[in-house]
């Protein structure tokens, strides 16, 4: 894969860095995906949001073990957490169940409109102003959506319903993650995040007396879903310090190819050219915005 030229000052292996830790997020956004489809024909997606939130929890408990790092937990704003956590924990269960219902490119092609949700959600929840560039590449994601969804009788479905609705969720967790970043440091963010989400996992899995153990078979599965959530986040973030968005986010889109091919030959998924086309507009939408804040601030 190609590495689009640094922008001036910023040297080239940096450049190259950055890519690589977001090829990490890929891998990671993947196995994710294949591991989520693994485990939902044993059990539901409040179990499996228990379960990596469980893993999440451990991961996160040994890491501010080692690094002394208790003081940096707080609960200054409580709301901002739970109102995050809600956010997250409805768009990741709306996306464990599209990515068994509608192909996975689909599902992919989907989720990359939630950037382009975090900029009509700013100027409500952030106060930001909507300017006209960002107001067409919003026009522009919405186009893309269409060309994904395609809406008729025979292609508008719950799956895709709840692949779109996740990207929403998921645009709200952006937002109120800036929120939370202007006070608390990403430790605190990360911790409340698995607390938070496996106490509503266990209410959640638990509302019908019936929570599933999981099987041997299973169990892997579950640990690749927990690690691999905090190992994507933590690529992008490390991708982020080293390059500016512009560099970083489109090496991102190499989710859409990689997991068409995962599609066609782990499940038989036809690759459909429209979703290919319409995250390309989403895409573009995406570019066009980042390349104009990334402007501003020179």
């Amino acid at each position: 894969m190609s590495v689009l030229p640094a922008p001036a000052g910023l040297e080239p292996a940096a450049t190259l860095r950055a890519a690589l830790w977001m090829l990490g997020s890929v891998a990671s956004f993947s196995l994710m995906a294949v591991a989520g489809r693994a485990v939902s024909f044993e059990l539901d997606t409040f179990e499996i949001m228990m379960y990596r939130s469980f893993v999440g929890f451990v991961i996160i408990g040994i890491f501010v073990t080692l690094t002394g790092s208790f003081r940096q937990i707080t609960f200054r704003t409580p709301h901002l957490h739970i109102l995050r956590n809600i956010a997250h924990f409805t768009g990741q269960n709306l996306w464990f169940f599209a990515i068994t219902a509608i192909p996975l490119a689909q599902v992919f092609a989907l989720e990359f409109t939630s950037p382009l949700w975090v900029l009509v959600l700013s100027p409500l929840l952030l106060g930001e102003r909507m300017t006209a560039i960002r107001a067409t590449a919003a026009i522009l994601g919405f186009v893309g959506i269409m060309i994904v969804a395609r809406p008729s009788p025979e292609t508008v479905n719950i799956g895709t319903i709840a692949a779109a609705s996740a990207a929403v969720g998921f645009a709200l967790t952006i937002v109120f993650t800036k929120l939370l970043t202007r006070t608390e440091r990403l430790v605190c963010i990360l911790f409340w995040m698995t607390t938070m989400q496996l106490v509503f996992g266990i209410v959640c899995a638990g509302f019908d007396g019936d929570i599933t153990w999981p099987s041997p078979r299973s169990f892997p599965w579950l640990i690749v879903i927990g690690c691999g959530g905090l190992a994507a986040h933590f690529c992008v973030t490390k991708a982020l310090s080293l390059a500016p968005a512009t560099v970083v986010i489109p090496v991102d889109f190499a989710r859409l190819p990689l997991i068409a091919v995962v599609g066609l030959l782990v499940y038989g998924e036809p690759v459909d050219l429209m979703v290919i086309l319409g995250a390309m507009v989403i895409f573009g939408a995406n570019y066009l915005n980042l390349w104009s804040e990334t402007r501003k601030r020179r």
